[in-house]
């Protein structure tokens, strides 16, 4: 089967995954590019941030359309996190891969655990199909309605700890430029434990600002030569399907189930990843 088509079937089942289980599509791409395509894992993470710009884009329109989320905050918040992706861009030009490879081995871990405690103390909660976030994740409309409506007109005064709130921007821009997963993963608890902005709206502010965040990392790949415009293509438009196509799933699927899967599959790929780090093979 060509490369290309492999790639857009990859793209695919990253894509379902983040779409079903809110992740982004990032933590899948760039260990399936390095591991299952051997590409070098800087093109890989350079790949996943283009990856994340094309599914944010599509979910920009949807947020801003129903309110869900405080866009005066997201672009104060951007300022400084474009900042954090570009310093971040720069850095990983300068680490090397077996560096970036055992940190993205323990994000994966980091995550896989926390989606196992979930497991055990949420319910399942089928998500709606109507929505499609830059990394999958589908806000409940008869929740966000009781908590959201207001959110994108309050004051920048109603946020606590903005300082705070601004030097963590900026770690979730290194974060991003480095492993190209998108930056929400920091983003969304310094928003919500930090600043005390209601979870539904961090998240969907966060997925507004996710495009902006992976743009400021991939101009620093582009000009550095970083971005492999053959791996690049297939993979985003198979990202974006199977975004998609979670989307149209998720009221379907036992989300419980697929959790499960989900952490068996992001603890096999931190133990590869591990590896490489050591191994530098």
């Amino acid at each position: 089967m060509d490369v290309a088509l492999l790639m857009v079937v990859g793209g695919v089942a990253a894509g379902v995954f983040g779409s079903l289980l809110g992740l982004g599509g990032g933590l899948l791409i760039v260990p399936l590019l390095t591991i299952g395509f051997n590409l070098p894992l800087r093109e890989a993470v350079a790949v996943s941030l283009v990856c994340v710009i094309v599914t944010s884009s599509a979910a920009a329109g949807v947020y801003l359309e129903r309110r869900q989320a405080n866009l005066r905050l997201g672009m104060t918040l951007e300022l400084f996190t474009a900042m954090g992706a570009i310093a971040g861009g720069l850095v990983a030009f300068l680490l090397d891969e077996r560096v970036l490879a055992g940190l993205f081995a323990a994000v994966l871990v980091y995550v896989a655990l926390t989606m196992a405690r979930g497991q055990r103390a949420a319910p399942d909660v089928e998500a709606p199909t109507d929505a499609l976030a830059e990394d999958g994740s589908l806000p409940d409309p008869g929740v966000a309605d009781r908590h959201v409506r207001a959110a994108p007109d309050h004051p920048m005064g109603a946020v606590e700890r903005l300082p705070a709130g601004l030097a963590g921007s900026v770690l979730a821009g290194i974060v991003s430029a480095l492993l190209g997963v998108g930056g929400g993963i920091v983003k969304v608890p310094v928003m919500h434990l930090v600043m005390g902005v209601p979870l539904r709206i961090a998240t969907a502010t966060s997925n507004l600002m996710i495009g902006i965040t992976a743009s400021a990392s991939a101009i620093v790949y582009l000009l550095r030569g970083g971005i492999d415009v053959y791996a690049a293509a297939p993979t985003a438009v198979g990202v974006f399907l199977g975004a998609t196509i979670g989307a149209r799933l998720a009221g379907r699927v036992h989300v419980r189930l697929l959790r499960l899967l989900f952490v068996a599959v992001l603890l096999f790929t931190a133990f590869e990843m591990a590896q490489r780090a050591v191994t530098g093979a």
